[in-house]
């Protein structure tokens, strides 16, 4: 009986010093590293390469909807998965977990430092003044429509929204069914998660500043 209390009482005193999680045997003030923000990086990729989520998807083998999940932060890719994603992006997998950099306390970028997208047919210049880590979350473009010119879009994520302000020219804007003509000052804020597009349905050029918020 003796013995058996002894017993007891040593299994007791031991569950009582073993540590209840793996924290607990960390040192003490041991920093954790947060994880590598893994939807940032390939976002990040994505936007150096001007890639749009549906390039990706395709090149990847991988969903739109997943992929947009993933750049959000709102999913964690299996391994599988992002091996697909850095193959396609023509990067090697480590890649997605190095260190962001510190950012500069001011960065200054050159007219020649900022990406311009053109559509020639179309018509159009987009000059993308967002930074690149902002791409699929906040985006801002300086638009150029020529006479006739339009940009006419395919449906973004769910949620998403478009600001339009006309700093010269005549543009329409068609979105959702319906129309508006606007004119130097105006702005325009509609909804992007379906087909739409911006016209220039004056005699001259028209440009205007845009901004995306994907939701």
């Amino acid at each position: 009986m003796g013995q058996e209390m002894a017993s007891s009482g040593t299994r007791r005193a031991a569950a009582t010093a073993a540590p209840t999680s793996a924290n607990a045997a960390l040192p003490p003030n041991a920093a954790i590293a947060a994880p590598p923000r893994v939807g940032e990086q390939i976002q990040r990729l994505r936007a150096e390469r001007r890639m749009t989520l549906d390039d990706l998807s395709r090149a990847a083998g991988v969903s739109k909807s997943m992929l947009s999940e993933i750049e959000r932060d709102k999913a964690n890719p299996t391994i599988a998965v992002a091996w697909r994603l850095t193959n396609a992006l023509g990067v090697s997998l480590d890649s997605l977990f190095a260190p962001p950099k510190s950012p500069e306390a001011i960065a200054v970028s050159g007219p020649h430092d900022i990406p311009t997208l053109s559509g020639h047919e179309a018509k159009y210049q987009l000059r993308v003044w967002g930074p690149i880590e902002l791409a699929g979350k906040f985006e801002w473009y300086e638009l150029t429509l020529q006479p006739g010119g339009a940009l006419v879009s395919n449906a973004h994520e769910p949620g998403t929204r478009e600001h339009l302000t006309v700093l010269h020219g005549s543009i329409e804007i068609e979105a959702a069914g319906a129309s508006k003509r606007l004119k130097v000052a105006d702005t325009a804020r509609y909804v992007a998660d379906e087909p739409h597009a911006i016209r220039n349905v004056g005699k001259s050029e028209a440009k205007a500043l845009l901004v995306v918020i994907h939701g």
